[in-house]
């Protein structure tokens, strides 16, 4: 049975690199895949951009309100009909940007049409709430994988702390694309912390008795 997976980190864990080597994977045994984003990721066009510099521009991309099912079976289609070839998986990267019904809509590539799914991304934003799409995937998906990077103080990095300029911020738009207007750096616990003066995205960290 095909599956849906959920490969997540925070930045700079290698998400798009590991999904970019698992398209070579695959065709490197002579399978087509597909490669898919939102189109809420502005960063780098219609491609997929490594932080070791590779690239690869996807196949397509998922508008907001668009039928993400539909789409997928409209290229399959394609594909058939271009040269005889099938699709062996379907790859998405920033899936945290996807809407709850689109992630429905992955899940019924993997269940209806035999496909598998790997979609990567991050589980929270700057303030520590989960992004819609990064939501439904940890409800729905049959797979869950965590891909590990570390902190600046050497610790496990759990958090995305925003930055503009040289100073974190907590307040602002949910989504803003790393490179455009701000950056990120991967935090642990303790040091999102100190950064955020002890503020655990709106909730102030209660003190003990």
């Amino acid at each position: 049975m095909a599956k849906l997976y959920f490969r997540y980190g925070a930045m700079n864990s290698g998400k798009s690199t590991a999904l970019l080597q698992a398209a070579y994977n695959y065709e490197e045994r002579g399978q087509r895949v597909l490669l898919a984003k939102p189109a809420v990721d502005t960063k780098g066009d219609r491609s997929i951009e490594s932080r070791l510099g590779v690239t690869r521009e996807v196949d397509y991309v998922i508008e907001p309100g668009e039928d993400a099912f539909a789409q997928f079976q409209r290229h399959r289609r394609e594909s058939l009909d271009r040269d005889g070839v099938d699709i062996s998986c379907l790859l998405v990267d920033e899936a945290q940007f996807l809407e709850g019904p689109q992630v429905d809509g992955l899940l019924r590539v993997a269940l209806l049409e035999g496909v598998p799914v790997l979609a990567y991304g991050i589980r929270t934003d700057f303030l520590t709430e989960a992004f819609p799409g990064s939501r439904r995937l940890l409800e729905v998906a049959h797979t869950l994988e965590e891909l590990k990077t570390i902190c600046r103080c050497g610790r496990k990095a759990l958090f995305n702390g925003r930055k503009v300029g040289d100073r974190f911020v907590f307040d602002g738009d949910q989504v803003a694309i790393d490179g455009e207007e701000v950056t990120y750096e991967s935090l642990c616990g303790n040091c999102y912390l100190e950064e955020s003066g002890n503020v655990i995205g709106a909730h102030p960290t209660l003190s003990p008795p």
